[in-house]
């Protein structure tokens, strides 16, 4: 049944095509005669042959006589001025002004640590304290016996005003009073440092030292890490022949390639001074802290918009050549012959600065012009083309 329904449906197929010939096949299929079936195949098998030898025939005498046919085969850029940013690409780290290490004043056992990892603090905040061994209780001493030294010298000087009394006595009531006042700002003085503060607004990134530690000024002593995240930035080494295009207020792209993202700014500030050993200077680029995800020692890649033409003539750098003379050229497509039978024009162009796959054109190139892209490659001066497409 199957076998019925396709040689049907085959007949149907080959008589929508027409002809005496088809009227025969139906009849053959129709016989459902095996041997029928097989020698009609082998006939239109012959004629089908015959067909393509005359097609194949026909195809060759068309090549010989059609020229345009032999003509390289090309595409064409119709080039129009447009804004170009060049960008000098560099590399840096992220680096912040507040970043330190904090040390005690003074020698003693770190009696409380008031703060942990990661906390925030503000400026000022007391983060440890350290034994004063016995400096607070000193201290309350000299406070007493100043404000005695200080009822004394009052007393004195009322009387000296009412000319009861020595000088000397007024003189040295006065000396006392002055000598205890000192010593009582020299003990809070050294009060003081057994309390260790936030120097400015950050976050503590480490603690170093644990509560009941011995501590003691100098280096290996440190006892926090503080940092401050809200004011870092990006500081580059940049050569000094880029010197007249990279200033303050210059347009930056800040990457961040471990985070897989940027951020948009400007130069704040570029240095005075030109290092000797690699002939370079450094230009500070403010960055956000981006939700805690800017952190310092991070590695960036900037790009510094150090050069912009409003109405350049941009072309791809893979159609450039280059003569014997060390000249750079491109192909044109004469204006006058677009549209009927274009002809290649070779044209010596001046290049400027290039751009990812693109190179400025200074001088060669108006707007407007057809340049030949795809097939530059495969012509010469003067040889016709045929395009494919006008872009």
């Amino acid at each position: 049944m199957k076998k019925t329904i396709y040689i049907t449906l085959t007949a149907a197929v080959l008589a929508s095509c027409g002809g005496g010939s088809n009227k025969s096949l139906e009849k053959v299929l129709a016989s459902n005669d095996l041997d029928a079936i097989r020698a009609k195949h082998v006939e239109i098998s012959k004629e089908h042959k015959a067909l393509e030898m005359q097609l194949n025939s026909l195809d060759s005498v068309i090549a010989l006589l059609d020229d345009s046919a032999k003509l390289p085969l090309v595409t064409t850029i119709q080039v129009h001025p447009q804004k170009f940013d060049h960008y000098l690409e560099l590399q840096g780290d992220v680096m912040t002004k507040q970043n330190v290490l904090i040390y005690p004043e003074m020698a003693g056992t770190l009696n409380h640590v008031y703060v942990k990892e990661g906390q925030k603090v503000a400026k000022g905040q007391i983060l440890a304290s350290i034994d004063d061994g016995g400096l607070s209780s000193q201290l309350a001493q000299l406070k007493t016996q100043a404000e005695l030294s200080k009822t004394t010298f009052e007393r004195q000087k009322r009387l000296w005003e009412q000319n009861i009394g020595s000088e000397i006595q007024y003189l040295q009531a006065k000396t006392n009073y002055e000598a205890q006042e000192s010593a009582v700002k020299q003990m809070e003085s050294q009060v003081a440092k057994s309390t260790i503060r936030a120097p400015f607004a950050g976050i503590i990134d480490d603690v170093i030292k644990d509560q009941g530690t011995v501590v003691a000024p100098g280096a290996g002593s440190e006892v926090f890490r503080i940092v401050n995240l809200s004011n870092m930035y990006v500081e580059v080494e940049v050569p000094e022949s880029h010197l007249p295009n990279v200033n303050p207020g210059k347009d930056v792209k800040v990457y961040f390639p471990v985070l897989g993202d940027s951020v948009a700014t400007k130069i704040r500030e570029t240095g005075n001074f030109i290092n000797p050993s690699n002939r370079s200077f450094t230009a500070e680029i403010p960055v956000p802290s981006h939700d805690g995800k800017i952190k310092p020692n991070l590695t960036a890649r900037v790009m510094i918009n150090d050069y912009t033409s409003e109405n350049a003539i941009l072309i791809p750098q893979s159609i450039l050549s280059e003569n014997a003379n060390g000249e750079q050229y491109v192909f044109l497509v004469e204006a006058d012959s677009i549209e009927n039978d274009p002809v290649a024009k070779k044209v010596v162009i001046t290049t400027g600065k290039t751009q990812g796959d693109f190179v400025e054109v200074l001088s060669g190139i108006n707007s407007g012009d057809a340049i030949i892209d795809e097939g530059a490659r495969s012509v010469k001066e003067g040889q016709k083309v045929k395009i494919k497409n006008i872009q």
